[in-house]
């Protein structure tokens, strides 16, 4: 018999899932705001686009982490935002609503053909924990980073940090998030000014289709999904150690879901990297068979942030960007740790994972598609090679 939520969810899984939360939106709200005020959506428009991503968000984390037993975190597609911030202008809504329907059929096709299943079981464990460790560097160095703008207010949640992590390790983030937001406040850092309360509602708008639209905008936001998202999102479960999620299926519920909440402005889902890492490890639940608790909680917070709107992002934009990219680091340092592990643990395969960290790490970004793909290629490229020599 199968336990409840209830019963294996702990506080610290709650917070996992709100710091997630947290880090998504704060992190990326403005690119989804450029990319819709690109597309010429109104006021009424872009607090719709926030209501239906959050509510897919939400939707997808809670069924998927409940039915899998595994803290299962999507997203909006941050590369694909940034891709339509900068190229729909000139289009017209209706044929970028169309774009964005043509690639959610596309990653619903994808994940029915069980395609990117079989290419996932291709990518050793090495590679994929490699990746995930380049991904999250970045991450892991703004701690430091952001120390050397805002020192007090950095500073003190470092040293809570380190505190917590000796004293009560299941509630260091826990305390990291509540001392930067009483030194935020105790500093005046925080931008009341900017904190509003506004519902969203939904926006219908009638797709067209267009071929030229279709091609240059649908076939390269379905390719930065799949590349940039999709596949560090898998990585990530299974250097997690929860490979025994099915992708397939997994894709097919958020290219359906897209598809669904595309004439509101929900332009793609898909599979958490850097989020979901804050939700698969111990810090999130000691019990990684408890750890799904994270997702659903995660699930729950993205609802609210769907049914606030713009008024939510407009309260985590309040918060100095410090407090967000430090608290986003300390709560990854752990994964980023036992990535790099797991990318190192076996000698025939060191080398290889080391190229797929450090090309992940770089930043590079080759005809659109993000340093995690390329990463991943010259890894793979490297350990086969290595591994037909042997």
């Amino acid at each position: 018999m199968k336990s409840s939520p209830f019963s294996d969810t702990s506080l610290s899984a709650i917070s996992a899932g709100f710091v997630a939360v947290l880090v998504g939106v704060a992190s990326s709200a403005a690119i989804v705001f450029e990319a819709a005020r690109a597309a010429g959506a109104s006021e009424a428009m872009i607090a719709s686009w926030i209501g239906a991503l959050g509510l897919g968000m939400g939707i997808t984390c809670i069924a998927f982490s409940w039915y899998y037993r595994a803290p299962v975190i999507t997203a909006w597609s941050t590369p694909g935002a940034a891709l339509l911030a900068t190229s729909l202008g000139g289009i017209p809504i209706t044929e970028a609503i169309g774009a964005f329907a043509f690639s959610a059929l596309l990653t619903l096709l994808v994940g029915l053909s069980g395609a990117f299943e079989r290419v996932a079981r291709m990518v050793p464990a090495p590679i994929a924990s490699a990746m995930l460790a380049g991904i999250l560097l970045q991450f892991g160095l703004s701690v430091f980073t952001s120390l050397q703008a805002q020192p007090l207010l950095v500073g003190i949640m470092l040293l809570t940090y380190l505190v917590g992590r000796r004293w009560a390790p299941r509630y260091a983030i826990i305390l990291v998030l509540a001392a930067g937001v009483a030194t935020c406040w105790k500093l005046q850092l925080i931008a009341s000014a900017q904190i509003g309360w506004q519902a969203a509602h939904p926006v219908w708008v009638t797709p067209e289709f267009r071929l030229s639209t279709l091609i240059g905008i649908g076939l390269p936001l379905f390719i930065v999904t799949m590349t940039s998202q999709n596949l560090p999102g898998a990585a990530t479960l299974a250097a997690s150690g929860y490979s025994r999620v099915p992708i397939s299926p997994v894709i097919s519920g958020t290219g359906l879901t897209s598809l669904l909440l595309t004439p509101f402005g929900g332009f793609a889902f898909n599979l958490a990297a850097i989020t979901a890492a804050i939700c698969t490890g111990p810090e999130a639940h000691p019990n990684p068979e408890k750890r799904y608790t994270a997702g659903i909680a995660a699930g729950i917070f993205y609802l609210l942030v769907g049914l606030c709107g713009a008024g939510v992002v407009a309260l985590f934009s309040a918060f100095p960007q410090e407090l967000i990219a430090g608290l986003a680091g300390l709560a990854l340092i752990g994964v980023i740790g036992s990535s790099l592990a797991g990318a190192t643990a076996e000698a025939d395969s060191r080398e290889a994972g080391i190229i797929t960290f450090l090309v992940s790490a770089s930043g590079i970004s080759l005809f659109g598609i993000s340093s995690a793909f390329w990463g991943l290629l010259g890894g793979l490229v490297c350990y086969w090679f290595f591994k037909r020599r042997n």
